[in-house]
């Protein structure tokens, strides 16, 4: 257990779908706990969850019952592994897709007291600039943004940081490269996205990891088991595990800088 660091949310998005997003959220969170952290994992694709499927669970309840049912978040956690922790969200549900700012920032707003219990709060977010995916995202400390060497990718994610940079003031972000050959092609693809950052918004991005190509990664999805469970040695579980690390080593330097309150609320 990392004694002496706040506790500190880490918000996973990208530009577009497809990018295995949720899949790296999942499997950072098992990393991170087999380091030695507790952890709480949040499906924050509110409408359109999916890692209750990736786990290969049925839950009763979801984070929309913070607010449809009134109930306090730490009832709706599902215990995953020891010092690990889990909260659904929905899928199918259009009228939760629709619901306004307001109620989205109030869900927030309930679930802040509950991160103090945990080193580390990982949100799974959606994809593209929703104002929901941007809202949650600007009120985490850390920000991943998930990428791979297509040019969509590229330029939604782009899109992302554009916006996330331009009308919430947000001036670091962390590069997950994904789904690439090898380290030299992921190199190529963080910086195209880093050079247009710097010519068009004067902003430098910060390369977290790259992590490459593992049929692995297909099988656990198949399976509905995370990939550090199913094939901890697997080339993109050691991946997945050094940016666990890099993140622990980054929270340890910006920890001086970071809130007391582990959501950013304004």
């Amino acid at each position: 257990m990392n004694e002496g660091l706040k506790p500190l949310a880490i918000s996973i998005l990208s530009g577009k779908g497809g990018v295995g997003k949720s899949n790296i959220a999942l499997n950072l969170a098992y990393a991170l706990n087999e380091l030695g952290n507790r952890i709480l994992l949040v499906d924050g694709d509110l409408g359109l969850a999916n890692l209750d499927i990736m786990l290969g669970i049925t839950p009763n309840k979801s984070i929309e019952d913070i607010i449809k049912q009134d109930l306090d978040p730490k009832d709706l956690f599902i215990n995953l592994e020891k010092d690990f922790d889990f909260l659904p969200a929905a899928s199918g549900i259009p009228e939760v897709v629709d619901w306004d700012l307001d109620i989205k920032r109030m869900i927030m707003e309930r679930l802040n007291g509950a991160l103090k219990d945990y080193n580390y709060t990982i949100f799974d977010l959606g994809a593209g600039i929703q104002d929901s995916v941007i809202m949650f995202s600007s009120m985490t400390p850390l920000r991943c943004i998930v990428i791979t060497n297509e040019p969509t990718s590229l330029t939604d994610a782009y899109a992302v940081i554009k916006v996330l940079h331009m009308q919430k003031e947000v001036k670091h972000f962390f590069i997950i490269v994904n789904m690439v050959k090898n380290q030299k092609e992921g190199m190529v693809a963080f910086e195209r996205l880093k050079k247009v950052c710097e010519k068009f918004l004067n902003l430098k991005i910060n390369l977290l990891g790259i992590i490459e190509e593992d049929k692995e990664v297909v099988n656990s999805i198949r399976y509905q088991t995370p990939l550090l469970k199913r094939a901890p040695n697997s080339k993109a579980s050691l991946l997945i595990k050094e940016i666990g690390e890099k993140i622990i080593y980054l929270h340890k330097k910006i920890n001086p800088l970071i809130s007391d309150s582990p959501l950013l609320i304004k």
